[in-house]
């Protein structure tokens, strides 16, 4: 890893805790520990992590409960540790968070790995979900734009493209974005209409 993790652990087996918890601190990462689901939603408040790796089958809560409740607070990567391949357990942990999977009795090797796969994974997850939110706010802006454009085209009589640079020239003028000014003017336009339609009941 190019830079040490807060890493919280959440195992029932003191033996898998210890275990998990010197190998990390020898990798050089800071770690806190948990018995139970309960204690791990705690720490994460306490401790944010960076990483949290959970066995699934725990008292109180189980590890997916609990990693779900922390990522609705603070998106963290999760790492699950299971005892045995159950298909209805594993189906419940196919959420955005879990990132990696390691299988009892683990080893150091695989734990490194796992480490490094889902911190890289999250990274990834991320990246595609801020590109996928950007593309979107991208497609608002651009009806926004459009309605003023043809707000101004209406009001000022003028065609598309003159339009377009008038409301790109006011908005250069005045510092402001160019969605910034169209939201003002899409806003100021149905103010006029309910003036208008107001005005004409009377």
């Amino acid at each position: 890893m190019s830079k040490p993790l807060k890493v919280l652990i959440a195992d029932d087996e003191r033996d898998t805790r210890e275990f998990l918890q010197e190998l990390l601190a020898r990798l050089g990462h800071q770690v806190a520990v948990a018995e139970n689901g309960i204690q791990l939603m705690e720490l994460a408040r306490r401790f944010p992590p960076d990483l949290i790796i959970t066995d699934i089958k725990m008292p109180d809560t189980d590890g997916i409960s609990a990693a779900d409740q922390v990522n609705r607070e603070r998106e963290v990567p999760v790492i699950l540790i299971t005892g045995h391949h159950d298909a209805e357990v594993l189906s419940r942990a196919v959420v955005d968070h879990v990132m990696a999977y390691l299988v009892k009795p683990v080893k150091p090797a695989d734990v490194e790995t796992a480490v490094v796969l889902a911190m890289k994974r999250f990274e990834q997850y991320l990246a595609v979900r801020k590109e996928a939110s950007d593309l979107k706010q991208a497609l608002e802006d651009r009806k926004v734009i459009e309605r003023a454009k043809g707000i101004v085209m209406r009001r000022l009589r003028v065609e598309e493209q003159e339009a377009f640079r008038l409301l790109r020239e006011y908005s250069s003028r005045h510092n402001l974005k160019t969605v910034e000014v169209a939201t003002r003017l899409v806003a100021a336009d149905k103010v006029f209409q309910d003036l208008e339609a107001s005005g004409s009941h009377s």
